[in-house]
């Protein structure tokens, strides 16, 4: 059974932590009067300042600050102030077993995929893929709907995203049930062959990345098929590929990549969802349970909150 962790009420401490590279201080200090008309209070992890080349701080350290804001018990949900690189190299010294016995909102994107991943490997507990106090929170560009997403995480809310968000395209046809898994490609690609390698069976796989060229998101994806990542999913929901413009040419384009490795799977894939390194951000709950229809172009996800 999966855990869903309780949800945030106003007057709640989340604790703010910088699982990968170091954060832009400046944005994540404007972040906090997001935090502020959400009513919630927040605690900053005692490394989150700390630049160790493009890490924030020692393995030793983030791996520290995130698992002292599990085991807090005055700390109702975390938040990452951002990605990068950097929390595939303390993975396996996570204490999973903490996290499994303190079940409490858990939310990021980009890098934070291989947590992501991890969690759901070795505890039961849905996490949220959405948009960071620095990355995001804290720029000019957050969207509305951005910030709206946060309120799935205060009441239990079923998610409907449909062409009214934005446009979408299918690329095969059919109407899927199953859990909602992945995240990063990159991150995906790299776990391949580890411990922490993602298991898609029966799964709603969702995909995206950013500044990798159209021959680097072929070679990541053609790594997931070889895998049998695709053929073992249920279906396959295609976020956002910013910043994906070869540097050369002549080049395949993105969408006769994405065609060619998702086309022909004879089940659901649809493309075009605004989730990822994007504004507005639509943020989902992974290991909630999920209904996507390529037909009628909508993807429905289950609360991720209890």
């Amino acid at each position: 059974m999966k855990i869903l962790p309780k949800r945030l009420k106003q007057g709640d401490t989340i604790g703010i932590v910088a699982p990968a590279s170091p954060p832009n201080q400046e944005s994540l200090l404007k972040s906090f009067s997001f935090l502020e008309s959400l009513g919630l209070k927040w605690k900053l992890g005692k490394h989150v300042k700390d630049v160790n080349g493009y890490l924030a701080g020692t393995d030793e350290d983030r791996l520290k600050d995130l698992e002292e804001m599990f085991a807090d018990p005055e700390i109702a949900g975390i938040f990452c102030a951002g990605g990068g690189y950097g929390t595939a190299r303390y993975a396996d010294r996570l204490d999973y077993q903490l996290i499994q016995e303190n079940p409490k909102v858990f939310w990021g994107f980009s890098d934070i995929t291989f947590l992501h991943t991890a969690i759901a490997n070795y505890t039961d507990l849905v996490t949220f893929h959405g948009p960071m106090l620095a990355s995001c929170v804290g720029k000019d560009t957050f969207h509305e709907l951005s910030a709206k997403m946060f309120q799935q995480l205060f009441q239990p809310m079923e998610l409907h995203y449909s062409e009214a968000i934005s446009p979408l395209e299918t690329l095969s046809p059919g109407v899927v049930s199953g859990e909602m898994t992945g995240g990063n490609l990159s991150l995906l690609a790299s776990g391949i062959g580890t411990k922490f390698e993602i298991n898609t069976k029966g799964k709603i796989l969702l995909i995206e990345d950013v500044g990798e060229e159209p021959y680097r998101i072929d070679n990541l994806l053609n790594q997931l098929r070889l895998a049998g990542k695709f053929s073992d999913a249920a279906g396959i929901v295609i976020g956002d590929f910013a910043k994906a413009e070869p540097k050369k040419e002549p080049s395949l384009s993105l969408q006769e990549i994405l065609h060619h490795y998702t086309a022909n799977l004879g089940k659901p894939v649809l493309s075009g969802f605004k989730i990822g390194h994007c504004e507005p951000h639509f943020a989902v709950p992974l290991g909630a349970k999920a209904r996507l229809d390529a037909n009628e172009k909508t993807l429905t996800i289950l609360p991720g909150v209890e």
